[in-house]
């Protein structure tokens, strides 16, 4: 919506001799074109009625010039049937003033050119009769009016903002405002960013008090708006729409009561935009609103779809806000419009916490990337665990800060685990049915990975797939549904190589993310575009290639890339210089397949991969090149790529380079079209900035030193309610997260609702409503939504037993939550303590402590969630202390000779820190203690099992492996003859 103020406008009621003259011209062009058209086409060529059935002889016969004639003749009824339509439909919107007129299919200019001659013709018997622009891609003529000279018009600018526009009154109604003849119209405006208008903020800003939006809800409920739709839930508005206010509001648009607003009094929706006078702000014909309103919607659209990619909910939309300062309030009580509502405290000043974030943004790339997150969160995990394992006695690891902070955030948002899941054991899966049939696999040039299912296009067209996977369009596409998933978690695929190791994701389009398998080329791919939107897909492809769960062994050579990317994945990525320095080991590692082909009799690689033989020989090597090759390379490079047949390599260089197999486009804007394949979609990418972000979270990952706790000097934690209290809301979280709490709470917000609960909970010395918003809305939020759902959460919590809310605002403005909430990782802490400042009561607090944990730290929270766990330190101090909790717990039992008091220990931390080998050492330690033998082999098989079933881990510490072999010395053959 433009922000130009135009001048207002006044329709006279009377008419001149141009309105007259129009009219009349536009009565005997409607005349000439519904009457005249018709009669000169019957009697010059006749009923375009056929008076018998065409023959076959008549539909195959040579055209003359009088068979075209009746062609022309056909086409031109045609155009005029259309025609006639149009004027229907704009004579019956503009005498029954129904608002937008209905359109008719495929009449745009037609349907303009009978807008204008109806409108005309209309001025002939009403001056006040306001006739909708119609919905066309043209811009259409508005009604004539007529414009006060500009000497006569107040400038917008001199009228102070506070105080309601003086009214224009008519010399021939000089009390046009005291006869109450005015409509006060508030138009909804597109949003900013993520920001949408709400009745609350509108009732802030026209009427002085956000309780009041009620009275607009009131006016405006069940009223057609421009987009075709009404009000009908006081949460949900939408821009463009149009909205009646109070007769006090200010800041908004007054018009002259149209002849239709009667009918609105009445229940009858009336026209969105009267012939009135406008005495504040601009016209906005309907045809512009309605176009906001598409706008508006489009861009939702694009935000959802990212929301959808990025695995988070809609941002919702409410009311209820509490009040800035003290206990929050309960949700605001209607005002009747004919009441004034009660004075208003103005509302305390809070102090506004200094925004230091990093400096380049939201990455939203890293949060719609939802495979390339995954891998990437997989790959940090795996560091992590590493760290942990070498961390001293009462440190935590390092967390990341500034940008690398903000980078994970939008990829624990953003990824998704159970696509992942999907698409690498759907493709293990069948690989190994296809095997079992002695079958080999199809080629799959493209993956389609939905909501609901993972689609693979193959060719040939094969219509049978191995169940459960289904066929779909004569076999071009075999299907997987992702309820299949389920059976294929215990399912045994230890041997299976990966069979498309090569997919990766170029981006999204409206129903899900698109792959291609790069060697499904059989040579050189080339991807055009502008320099730094092509470099950002391509890191995004060695990024993915590098960290996915669907490829076994591989090696991917970057050129023209920092060397620093290596750190994603050194046992994976190579940054080479040029590539006159890659092409020997490229070279060779060719030469390698082809033998490999040759000594196992497979007739491909899909083969060999299926059937599991000569397993290394099949892992393959992509080359990714930032830039074109030089000339003297580009010929060795296309005679290396182009094989004519898959040999396990994949090779994707930027720019023009002649002899490519397949060439991609990437625009300006981020889509790209990849070439035959047919493909066009929004490209996933990873700007330098954020790989960079990227990077430095790995190399935070790989630091070897320890952070101390924070624990402030002789200031014990908070002390949790006393046993003799029951608290009246328990928060737990060393586990799955549960809340209970004494209120209800819909169903529908329970998620949401606990997200901002948790946070609170961890950061007990209160929140600043603007940091609490930018936690759990990474993305933007409205004051009034944030507001809105503290308001819920404080009523689900209720009052404590002395009737204070369980929730409230402190006198610094911060959200705090009571004495009476019990969170057990602060009784964690506080036994902890305790343990210490009393020695002799040291194993009983500890033991005390580890009773609390229940599971894996907040265990089952939903995806696309919690990522502001990244840059805090309760995930990396929660871990780290249970860990030395129950280590140190496991010694003390061992050196009292309670050996089964250790296991007990051992295993109370292992609930939380499942894949911590120090602990699992503990527990062999503490098992072999108790003298029983069948028990450590136990123990040893639990953890072998354990590893072999997390695809992120390769193998075990060599301290780990040490001491089974120490304690049971055949735990190899065992396992080996398990396997077997």
């Amino acid at each position: 919506m433009s922000s130009i103020q135009r001048p207002p406008v006044r329709i006279d009621p009377g008419r001149s001799a141009g309105d007259v003259l129009a009219g009349v011209l536009a009565m005997v062009a409607l005349a000439a074109l519904l009457l005249g058209v018709p009669f000169a086409l019957l009697t010059f060529f006749g009923s375009p009625i056929p008076h018998k059935l065409p023959s076959t002889e008549t539909l195959t016969q040579r055209l003359d010039t009088t068979a075209l004639m009746h062609v022309l003749v056909i086409i031109v009824w045609l155009a005029w049937i259309q025609l006639a339509a149009c004027v229907l439909v704009e004579a019956y919107a503009g005498v029954r003033g129904v608002g937008v007129p209905a359109r008719v299919p495929l009449a745009g200019g037609p349907q303009a050119l009978a807008h204008r001659l109806v409108v005309a013709a209309l001025l002939l018997f009403t001056a006040t009769t306001a006739v909708m622009p119609v919905i066309t891609g043209v811009r259409s003529t508005h009604i004539q009016q007529r414009v006060n000279p500009p000497e006569h018009r107040e400038p917008a600018h001199a009228r102070p903002a506070s105080e309601p526009i003086a009214q224009e009154q008519s010399p021939d109604n000089p009390t046009l405002m005291e006869k109450n003849a005015v409509r006060k119209i508030y138009r909804v405006r597109p949003p900013a960013g993520r920001h949408h208008e709400s009745l609350w903020e509108i009732a802030e800003k026209c009427l002085g008090d956000g309780r009041r939006y009620r009275e607009i809800y009131s006016l405006n409920k069940g009223k057609l708006q421009p987009d075709g739709t009404r009000l009908t839930m006081a949460s949900l508005i939408r821009p463009g729409w149009v909205l009646d206010m109070p007769s006090d509001a200010t800041h908004v648009e007054i018009i002259d009561k149209g002849p239709h607003d009667g009918q609105h009094e009445h229940g009858e929706p009336h026209s969105d935009v009267p012939g009135g006078v406008h005495h504040h702000g601009y016209v906005n014909t309907e045809q512009e609103a309605v176009q906001a309103a598409r706008h508006a919607a489009q861009q939702e659209t694009r935000d959802d779809r990212a929301d959808r990619e990025a695995g988070r909910p809609p941002i919702e939309e409410g009311p209820e806000v509490p009040a800035p300062g003290g206990e929050v309030q309960p949700p605001p009580v209607e005002h009747p419009s004919h009441q004034e509502p009660p004075p208003q405290e103005p509302p305390q000043q809070q102090p506004q916490p200094t925004q230091q974030g990093p400096a380049f943004g939201w990455p939203q790339e890293l949060a719609v990337a939802s495979l390339l997150a995954a891998g990437l969160l997989a790959g940090l995990g795996r560091r992590r665990r590493e760290q942990l394992w070498r961390r001293a006695f009462g440190t935590m690891i390092p967390r990341p800060e500034g940008d690398a902070a903000l980078a994970e955030h939008a990829l624990r948002i953003g990824a998704d685990t159970e696509a992942t899941r999907l698409l690498d054991l759907g493709l293990r899966q069948m690989s190994q049915a296809l095997a079992a049939d002695d079958r080999t696999l199809p080629t799959v040039y493209g993956v389609h990975l939905g909501a609901d299912s993972l689609d693979l296009w193959i060719a040939p067209a094969d219509r049978n797939p191995p169940a459960p996977w289904q066929e779909y369009d004569n076999g071009q596409v075999w299907r997987l549904n992702a309820n299949a998933l389920d059976g294929m978690a215990t399912a045994d695929f230890a041997d299976v190589l990966a069979p498309y190791p090569g997919l990766v994701s170029i981006g999204v389009n409206d129903t899900g993310r698109i792959l291609v398998d790069l060697e499904a080329a059989h040579g050189l791919i080339a991807l055009h575009g502008p320099d730094d939107v092509r470099r950002a897909v391509l890191a995004a492809v060695a990024v993915e290639l590098a960290t996915n769960r669907w490829s076994d062994h591989m090696r991917v050579t970057l050129v023209g890339f920092d060397e620093e990317l290596a750190l994603v994945a050194p046992d994976r990525i190579r940054v080479v210089g040029s590539l006159t320095e890659a092409l020997p080991e490229l070279e060779g590692r060719s030469e390698e397949v082809r033998q490999a082909l040759a000594a196992s009799g497979s007739d491909s690689v899909l083969t060999g991969r299926c059937r599991g033989v000569f397993g290394e020989a099949w892992m393959p090597h992509y080359l990714i090149m930032a830039d074109p090759p030089e000339p003297d390379e580009v010929e060795r490079l296309v005679a290396l790529a182009r094989t004519g047949q898959r040999m396990a390599a994949g090779y994707i260089v930027g720019g023009e380079t002649p002899g490519a197999t397949w060439t991609w486009d990437v625009t300006a804007d981020a889509q790209l079209r990849a070439g035959v394949l047919g493909f066009d979609v929004d490209a996933q990418l990873v700007p330098e900035r954020h790989y960079r972000a990227v990077v430095e979270l790995f190399r935070t990952a790989g630091r070897t030193d320890g952070i101390p706790y924070n624990d402030p000097e002789d200031e014990p934690p908070i002390t949790p309610p006393g046993a003799d209290v029951q608290p009246s809301v328990d928060i737990r979280l060393l586990g799955a997260i549960e809340v209970d709490a004494p209120e209800p709470l819909d169903e529908s917000r329970r998620v949401l609702c606990t997200e901002v609960l948790v946070y609170l909970a961890t950061h007990p010395e209160g929140v600043h409503p603007t940091v609490l918003g930018g936690a759990v809305w990474p993305r933007g939020v409205s004051a009034s939504v944030r507001d809105a759902t503290v308001a819920r959460v404080a009523d689900w919590l209720g009052r404590d037993s002395r009737g204070r809310p369980n929730l409230y605002y402190d006198e610094r403005g911060r959200i705090r939550l009571g004495s009476e909430v019990r969170v057990d990782w602060e009784t964690f802490r506080w036994l902890v303590w305790r343990s210490a400042a009393e020695p002799g009561s040291e194993m009983a607090y500890m033991t005390y402590a580890l009773e609390l944990v229940r599971g894996r730290l907040m265990d089952g929270r939903p995806s696309g969630r919690y990522g502001w766990l990244a840059a805090e330190d309760f995930e990396y101090e929660a871990t780290a202390r249970i860990t030395d909790v129950a280590h140190r717990l496991v010694l003390m039992r061992l050196d009292e000779g309670d050996a089964r008091g250790a296991v007990a220990a051992a295993r109370a931390g292992l609930r939380l820190a499942t894949a911590d080998e120090g602990l699992w050492r503990d527990l062999l330690r503490a098992t072999h203690a108790t003298g029983d033998a069948a028990q450590v082999r136990d123990v040893v098989e639990e953890l072998r099992e354990r590893v072999e079933s997390d695809p992120y881990t390769d193998q075990m510490q060599p301290e780990t492996e040490a001491l089974m072999e120490e304690l049971v010395p055949q735990w190899r053959g065992v396992a080996a003859g398990g396997a077997g």
